[in-house]
């Protein structure tokens, strides 16, 4: 399979184009004196007014946070994912990271794993958590293990019933998947020869960038693409084939290829999108009923055992492209989507439609930029996150919205259901994802285009508990808190 690559006239949405810094450049070198000047002073407003943000985010830091690290990339990742449990200690656990390099040539594109020290609740010093720099890498992350990829990685998910098995997207039509353990480190050398994947999934007819989705319960993958079609595949088709054969799979479900070209053909090709699709995914319950979003504003309901057409359409499910989609695993009525209208809705599945049109429980609107990305929270059912091209993750409580909210004397405008946000990042947040193995603690990564300090920015981070605690709990202890200091004063000599 031949390394992809995408033109640079066609640039991706939410990627850096392969060149972008020598375009930009060739443009500056074109325009006039006047011209230059006035895209300066445009950029250094720009970058001012993002330099303040972040930094009256990083003065709150050590209120607002129970850990934080930041950790540099030299080249961006459009996506990070966390991987298997590793070990546990005492002050942290160690666990696998997912992360990738979208490079600009001089180097190949890589597939990272890496190996992170996540501190536990409570343990690290208020003080020095916000003492980073923002352009060195993280003692907390560490680079386990390379795979040359064939193409920028757009998309990594990892197999719930086996997280060292991974699937990916790049510019290219088909599926990738991966082995972790058993392929071989790599050095991403320029003209080194790209990785072989352990399975190649096909049945899409043009390119499937992003949407990308593993079935909770069973090895399934689901697809969707430019071709506006969604795609999905079993992986026990191909185990299936293997049969007789030794070693073909060991008792952890892992797949050992048999050959450099082993490639599967879809369970299904479904049709119903008018545009490109741009996420799917699986109900939280079930390996036949999924959803999917896509450039055309709707929001597709299928079900495989009924057939390859959808069974619910919602006709604009928002005013612009529909770019995320996510499916509560806590109620599997409830569906969110995020959209370039820079909102997020909540759709409960037994009443999607009013008027010809998506009715959503609730439209949550705070991002200033296109939302890139949605994800219920493992750890409260009303919670959930998004990230979009503000630089910012939000965490959202659906329970809150509709209660007033005592701010002391000021009335400023907050939005509903908004409970917490994340301004580490000082660009567009492409991805973030919870960590099933630790309570509240979040991964995300930045595309820093913008940015002087590199080609990109993960940060993992944990808000203080005070802020998610019952509110009742939280000024009981912070009384108790109050009286220990208060008898820790110095006292009066007699």
């Amino acid at each position: 399979m031949e390394e992809a690559s995408s033109p640079l006239s066609q640039p991706k949405k939410r990627g850096r184009p392969k060149g972008s810094k020598k375009v930009i450049a060739e443009e500056r070198e074109i325009s006039s004196p006047k011209m230059r000047d006035r895209a300066t002073a445009a950029g250094n407003k720009k970058a001012a007014v993002v330099d303040d943000k972040y930094n009256n985010w990083k003065f709150v830091v050590p209120i607002l946070y129970d850990w934080l690290a930041n950790h540099n990339l030299v080249w961006p990742s459009l996506s990070c994912r966390w991987g298997p449990l590793l070990e546990q200690s005492k002050n942290k656990s160690r666990q696998r990271l997912y992360l990738s390099e979208q490079t600009d040539g001089s180097v190949p594109n890589t597939l990272v794993i890496a190996t992170c020290d996540v501190v536990k609740p409570k343990v690290a010093a208020a003080e020095h958590i916000s003492q980073f720099n923002e352009e060195t890498r993280s003692p907390f992350v560490k680079k386990y293990k390379t795979i040359i990829h064939p193409g920028e990685v757009n998309r990594i998910r990892e197999l719930p019933q086996n997280k060292n098995i991974v699937a990916t997207h790049t510019d290219c039509p088909e599926v990738l998947i991966w082995d972790i353990e058993a392929q071989p480190n790599r050095h991403a050398l320029l003209g080194a020869a790209v990785s072989h994947a352990d399975l190649v999934l096909t049945g899409h007819a043009d390119n499937a960038e992003f949407a990308l989705s593993m079935c909770p319960t069973e090895p399934y993958v689901l697809s969707g693409g430019k071709d506006k079609l969604v795609v999905l595949w079993s992986i026990h088709d191909h185990i299936s084939t293997l049969v007789g054969e030794s070693n073909t799979t060991n008792s952890s479900g892992s797949i050992v290829k048999t050959s450099d070209n082993a490639s599967l053909g879809p369970r299904g090709i479904f049709e119903g999108h008018t545009d490109t699709v741009e996420d799917v995914q699986f109900c939280p319950t079930s390996t036949q009923e999924f959803c999917s979003v896509g450039d055309d504003s709707c929001l597709i309901l299928w079900d495989a055992r009924v057939g390859t057409n959808p069974i619910t359409k919602v006709e604009k499910a928002h005013n612009a492209d529909v770019h995320c989609v996510d499916w509560s695993p806590h109620d599997a009525n409830y569906i969110l989507t995020g959209s370039a209208d820079h909102s997020v809705c909540m759709f409960d599945r037994r009443n999607l439609v009013s008027d010809g049109v998506g009715s959503p429980v609730h439209k949550f609107e705070e991002h200033k930029a296109p939302v890139l990305c949605v994800q219920w929270c493992p750890d409260k059912p009303s919670v959930f996150g998004s990230s979009a091209e503000d630089g910012c993750v939000n965490i959202w409580d659906y329970e809150q919205v509709g209660q007033k909210i005592e701010r002391g004397t000021r009335s400023a405008n907050y939005a509903q259901g908004l409970f917490f946000k994340h301004c580490g990042h000082r660009d567009k947040v492409v991805d973030f994802h919870w960590n099933a193995y630790d309570p509240w603690t979040v991964v995300s990564v930045s595309d820093d285009v913008e940015c002087s300090s590199g080609g990109g920015t993960l940060q993992i981070w944990r808000m203080s508990d005070l802020i998610y605690r019952p509110r009742d709990e939280v000024l009981s202890e912070l009384e108790a808190f109050k009286a220990h200091v208060a008898s820790c004063g110095p006292r009066a000599s007699s």
